[in-house]
């Protein structure tokens, strides 16, 4: 298939939502390269600031100090995104099973989905952007120009995140995997602050059955058929 490239006099945003092990990450980071914009990994930003503020959540006056001193922020290099907390990059300490449950936890806290928003935000003013994350189309940008809720079953989404963890040398065990992405799913879409579901008009792609290229080329489709014309 021939995509078009999308040349605007405006930054596009397109957002991507969608529940843990969906392969948002992934999927959006080459959709990204493929179009020439900016890839904003927000679950990277509440997996280091959970990470960086682990053991203060049970005090809110703490916790709220100890957030604003993390001057949490991305920076780009070469196409790869790098989260630095406390001027100490976490990219590299921020994918395992604690700091996924860490990042569910602190993400249901007001405060710091606020204090996050503005700066989720500055990057789609400034550029053009695929973000991912659970409330991107419905919370951080509601007039994104294509919204993506991109999402597969549940074993089938474990066994991604298994392996991936396998990969990387994790001692993990499948039904532990999958029993922990159950609780995730539940606690995001029952958090009461900007939980997880799919915007109104978002387009839904279902990528179970689905090998990585062909989930690749199936939100490349969407996009291509949102600006081809």
């Amino acid at each position: 298939m021939v995509f078009v490239m999308i040349k605007k006099d405006k930054n596009i945003s397109i957002a991507i939502d969608g529940p843990v092990g969906s392969g948002k990450s992934t999927i959006s980071q080459k959709c990204a390269a493929r179009l020439g914009f900016i890839y904003v990994d927000t679950g990277a930003l509440y997996r280091a600031l959970g990470v960086y503020c682990k053991g203060f959540e049970g005090n809110s006056t703490r916790l709220e100090e100890r957030i604003r001193s993390s001057n949490i922020s991305l920076k780009f290099a070469d196409g790869v995104q790098r989260v630095f907390a406390g001027g100490v990059d976490y990219t590299d300490k921020i994918r395992t099973p604690e700091a996924s449950m860490l990042a569910s936890a602190i993400s249901a806290r007001a405060e710091v989905r606020a204090f996050l928003l503005e700066l989720q935000r500055s990057f789609a003013r400034e550029n053009s952007v695929v973000m991912d994350g659970r409330d991107i189309g419905t919370v951080v940008l509601p007039n994104a120009d294509i919204k993506i809720f991109l999402t597969a079953a549940p074993r089938e989404r474990a066994k991604r995140r298994y392996d991936e963890l396998i990969a990387k040398g994790a001692d993990v065990e499948f039904e532990k995997v999958l029993a922990d992405l159950v609780k995730r799913d539940y606690d995001d879409s029952h958090r009461e602050h900007a939980p997880l579901r799919q915007a109104d008009d978002a387009i839904v792609a279902d990528t179970t059955g689905n090998t990585f290229e062909e989930s690749v080329e199936a939100v490349m489709r969407i996009i291509n058929e949102r600006y081809a014309h």
